[in-house]
């Protein structure tokens, strides 16, 4: 993933709000050819930026009741 708008080495001091940052430029933004980290998106979920309805469809993915069958 590359940014032009952030100096990435500056943001990696502080490591909470550079993991932060990364996931919602993931999400928002494009991959890049990486995955998503479940552990990671699950504990600053409340703390990440993304519009309504790309919420709505991490929530079916991540929340979703498994099916007995």
């Amino acid at each position: 993933m590359y940014n032009w708008s952030v100096d990435e080495k500056q943001l990696k001091k502080y490591p909470e709000q550079y993991k932060i940052w990364k996931l919602e430029q993931m999400i928002n933004w494009g991959l890049g050819g990486e995955k998503l980290d479940e552990k990671l998106l699950r504990k600053y979920w409340r703390k990440l930026f993304m519009d309504s309805l790309t919420r709505k469809y991490l929530v079916f993915l991540l929340w979703q009741k498994k099916s007995r069958y």
